[in-house]
């Protein structure tokens, strides 16, 4: 096994004081850290010093996804046991079946109730085992189901990373904070982290500056927490996600890129997106569907020649990517360098721009 695929490799001393646990007070007030992959320099900035990398005809894309609220507690029947259910995906909107992940998965078996809401008013089933801690539910509900969607929402609260919510629990700020202004599609479970720090100002002054933007959908998912417990990464495997790229802006990154213009992916689920979409010709194609592309060095990138990322944790699949795409040696330095700085890490920290 060469020695650039091992997991331990991207190991790094990272502490819990460098982990932000709370949003900044204002979205774009937040260090970044502007990475040059060609001298391999690295400037110290701020979040609004973005204006100053991207002009005319630049293309930046953002991922429109919205956060749904997937943490949601139960009861089981007879016990009275209290459960985590957490949602991943819905499976079918008209027999109402979601995947969920359940805690403590060892108490919940096939057959068993589980029931919501103070008063238990809403129950569901469980109908399959998928994995260890999988589970599939049926919700048993006699309303209308075109209106289910907004009412199963109202059980759930928003999906902080497990070790943020176990660290300080939920705010009333999450709510709005852990998602992006620009959130529309729903169906993500976790927040594409780097979208966060955008504001409407920022934006407009981009656009201002000629800069254009382009929305594309990742329903993030938790693959993005998962612990990799394999030393050799091509034995990895990830969590599918849902990707659409409309014909219209497939067709506007093609151009982008062959006029020479930068091409900003904002966010680590842009960039895996955008390479599940590539031709053998290295253009983007319309793309609506999933992918479980795991991006690990070496690897060819084909579309965006910019990244707009967080800080990532040791070990995680977001930070293999990263190392990816400019290369270990300059990311491992830049990690050290952030920790020097006390720069923060994870969801809620500060972020990486990579020319």
């Amino acid at each position: 096994m060469s020695e650039v695929y091992k997991l331990s490799k991207f190991d790094f001393p990272l502490t819990e004081e460098h982990i932000a646990l709370y949003p900044p007070k204002e979205r774009s007030d937040c260090k970044m850290m502007v990475v040059h992959r060609d001298t391999g320099k690295i400037e110290h900035k701020k979040f609004n010093d973005i204006l100053n990398y991207f002009s005319d005809d630049d293309l930046l894309l953002i991922n429109n996804t919205k956060v749904i609220p997937a943490r949601m507690w139960a009861t089981k029947e007879k016990t009275g046991a209290k459960i985590e259910v957490f949602l991943l995906r819905e499976l079918n909107s008209e027999q109402l079946v979601w995947d969920v992940l359940v805690d403590p998965a060892r108490k919940i078996r096939v057959g068993n109730k589980l029931y919501f809401g103070d008063d238990e008013i809403l129950v569901a089933e469980v109908i399959d085992n998928t994995t260890s801690r999988g589970r599939t539910i049926r919700f048993l509900y006699d309303g209308d189901p075109s209106g289910f969607t907004d009412y199963l929402f109202s059980f759930g609260e928003t999906p902080l990373p497990k070790w943020i919510q176990q660290k300080r629990g939920l705010d009333p700020s999450d709510k709005e904070r852990y998602q992006s202004i620009f959130a529309k599609e729903i169906g993500a479970v976790a927040a594409p982290s780097s979208s966060l720090h955008f504001t409407k100002e920022i934006m407009k002054r981009l656009e201002i500056k000629g800069a254009e933007f382009g929305e594309m959908t990742v329903h993030t998912g938790l693959g993005s927490f998962r612990t990799i417990d394999v030393e050799d990464l091509s034995k990895h495997r990830v969590d599918a996600e849902y990707v659409h790229i409309p014909e219209k802006l497939a067709n506007k990154i093609n151009k982008t890129k062959k006029n020479g213009n930068k091409v900003l992916a904002v966010g680590t689920s842009i960039m895996r997106g955008l390479e599940s979409s590539v031709t053998s010709t290295g253009d983007v194609k319309p793309y609506d569907g999933w992918t479980n592309l795991f991006i690990y060095p070496p690897f060819q990138f084909n579309v965006a020649n910019c990244l707009l990322t967080n800080l990532h944790v040791p070990k995680s699949s977001l930070q293999i990517m990263v190392c990816s795409y400019a290369g270990y040696d300059l990311i491992m330095k830049a990690y050290e360098e952030a920790m020097e700085k006390n720069y923060k890490f994870f969801t809620y920290g500060d972020c990486m721009l990579i020319l």
